[in-house]
């Protein structure tokens, strides 16, 4: 066969999961030419102008850890950064980044310019090319064929894409953007289960044209924490997001016009994000609700454009906009951009290996909301694995696959290929079993040796993990050596924090499990060298590490009872309603699986750990007390 270029490795499509899995490849060695429409929109935000948050924070840090390029991005191009869940423990903190949308996409375009073995190409793919069960490179509507041992496709919501807005539907990967038909239809033919999803996105707002005095301001933290184990501050100057409301004026309205939305007349018939739902979502299901809360986000230092995050639509752009208007402050406000629904195809990801190869074509490689996920965080992960091993394969190396006991993205891998998806996937903390010790704080020590391994951790990154190691180790041994005691200055101050006796003397690590006990307060308490040697971070990672060690074990033991269980009876017509904390989703799944036994139960793609244990002491305590009854 005769190909105009020839590579190891080809990436399909310049989104999030395009971007980390054609760094990769590249970095690995590998040969590679990243293929997409338009190359001036690599690393386009397509919704959302923000990287992280519950969950998907952790990711980041895992792919920063392993070597991958979006938290780097995110560091310099990042207006707003805030840790979320400050208040909770600290396996549930997580990272979050509002991005100048515009410097987002120079600096990932930037980054893979400048990147070995990486090649830019534009272009619309409409066939694979293969020979004896194996890709052999991709047809391009131009009539150029490119060749390639390995091919990643990572083409978001293009494939067989279609765009709504009230009445008016037509073709499109996004908004501007040409679907990928021909592409689609050619993965079908390899025999692929395909499936149709839907998201969405809504309306943008001219800032020039918002009352900002009617709206509270959310601010920025004072100490940024950053998504790059490899960035020690965030210097660019960090702006204000806002917080505005809904009121029953817009419910009222987006009830009487139901019946232009296609989500309720019909010409919408796939499933969307649950965690994502549009605003006529959220007033249909939630109708005692009186508001509900939206965030007013910029969308960059040098635009006027602002995005109106909770408020998806696909209603027809005029009520969009009546719709705003009856907000207070948005009287005057004018909308840039329409929201919309869009529906995709995607691929059974139960088709995948877990080095996300397809089963059916080897050296195919599937990344991204191609596989039913939702989110760039989830998409850039996927990308990382699948850049990762299209290049182990093209170079003859052994592929490379992570667990879900040491990692989230282990966990988002092993759902998907074992469960599949009947909804798009979106990663939290309360899908791991081993959540607790998977921190985003701790995502180098677990998983920076094997990028190191890789190759693609360099000798810099790699010097600064072991001397962070080395901080570490550090100050858990004086945490464990230093003590407070009652002749102390700051031992009443700690007493009347914590609302507790605290006896003569106690070590810091031991106050550290008091309430109210930060990390600040022990850094007062420890030697003044102690400030010099390391960071606040570096002490709270140390605190929780202490805090958590306790429970791993418990954990664990929990883990295995949960195993053990799969034969437990769940009774004929049993109302899953009565268990206490099962949230409505996990009822939802229950009720509608209708599952025959616990084992059954666990297999219902999306039940959480936290679920499942509550289920199973709900059965186990009812069949005892129905034993003892019968007796």
């Amino acid at each position: 066969m005769i190909f105009d270029e020839f590579f190891d490795v080809i990436v399909i499509g310049g989104g999030h999961a395009g971007c980390e899995a054609a760094s990769a490849s590249a970095r690995l060695g590998a040969n590679t030419a990243l293929l997409t429409l338009n190359l001036d929109l690599i690393g386009q935000m397509s919704c959302n102008p923000a990287i992280g948050g519950i969950g998907k924070g952790h990711l980041v840090r895992e792919i920063d850890a392993l070597g991958g390029i979006m938290g780097r991005v995110i560091d310099r191009t990042g207006i707003q950064f805030r840790l979320l869940n400050r208040s909770r423990g600290p396996a549930v903190r997580a990272p979050r980044a509002q991005a100048d949308r515009t410097l987002y996409r120079i600096e990932m375009r930037r980054t893979l310019e400048g990147t070995p073995n990486l090649c830019l190409r534009q272009g619309l793919v409409t066939s694979l090319l293969m020979e004896g069960g194996r890709v052999l490179g991709v047809e391009l509507q131009d009539a150029r064929r490119m060749g390639a041992k390995a091919v990643v496709v990572a083409t978001g919501t293009f494939l067989n894409g279609r765009i709504h807005t009230g009445r008016q539907t037509y073709e499109g990967g996004r908004a501007g953007e040409p679907a990928s038909v021909e592409f689609a239809e050619a993965l079908k033919r390899l025999g692929l289960r395909v499936g149709r999803l839907k998201t969405g996105t809504p309306p943008r707002l001219d800032g020039r044209t918002i009352d900002w005095e009617a709206f509270e301001p959310q601010p920025p933290d004072e100490r940024a924490v950053p998504f790059s184990f490899s960035t020690d501050h965030i210097r660019q100057q960090q702006l204000n997001c806002h917080l505005a409301y809904t009121n029953e004026s817009v419910h009222a309205a987006i009830r009487a016009n139901l019946h232009e939305s296609p989500l309720y007349s019909g010409k919408i018939t796939s499933i969307g994000p649950r965690y994502c739902p549009s605003i006529e979502d959220k007033v249909v299901k939630f109708p005692e609700k009186t508001r509900h809360q939206l965030f007013i986000e910029p969308e960059g230092y040098a635009t006027n454009e602002v995005y109106l995050n909770g408020f998806s639509t696909s209603l027809p752009a005029q009520l969009q906009q009546e719709l705003v208007s009856l907000i207070p402050g948005f009287e005057r406000t004018q909308i840039i951009r329409p929201g919309y629904a869009i529906e995709y195809d995607f691929v059974d990801p139960k088709e995948l290996s877990p080095f996300l190869e397809t089963a059916r074509l080897k050296g195919l490689f599937l990344a991204g909301q191609i596989n039913g996920t939702t989110g760039y965080e989830e998409a850039a992960c996927q990308g990382l694995l699948a850049g990762i091993n299209a290049a182990l394969g093209s170079l003859g190396r052994p592929l490379f696959r992570l667990n879900r006991r040491g990692s989230y993205i282990g966990v988002l891998v092993d759902d998907l290929i074992t469960h599949g998806v009947d909804e798009p996937y979106r990663m939290f903390t309360s899908r791991s079993e081993y959540r607790l010790a998977l921190r985003h704080d701790n995502a180098d020590e677990r998983l920076e040796p094997y990028g190191r391994e890789l190759g693609l951790v360099g000798d810099s990154e790699w010097e600064r993990f072991n001397q962070r190691r080395a901080r570490l180790a550090r100050a858990s041994a004086l945490l464990k050596e230093c003590r407070l005691r009652r002749s102390d200055e700051r031992y009443s101050i700690c007493r009347e924090l914590t609302g507790q006796e605290l006896g003569d003397s106690l070590t810091l690590a031991e106050l550290a499990l008091r309430p109210r006990i930060d990390a600040e307060l022990v850094m007062s308490l420890m030697p003044s060298s102690a400030s010099s040697e390391f960071s606040i971070g570096d002490l709270e990672t140390a605190l929780a590490d202490h805090l958590y060690a306790g429970y791993l074990g418990s954990q664990t033991a929990g883990l295995r009872r949960l195993n053990q269980h799969d034969a437990l009876n769940i009774p004929q017509g049993f109302s899953f309603r009565t268990v206490g904390s099962l949230s409505h989703e996990i009822v939802e799944r229950l009720e509608r699986a209708r599952p025959e036994s616990f084992g059954q139960a666990r297999q219902i793609p999306g039940m959480t750990p936290a679920a499942l244990s509550t289920l199973l002491v709900h059965l186990t305590g009812s069949q005892s007390i129905s034993g003892a009854s019968q007796r």
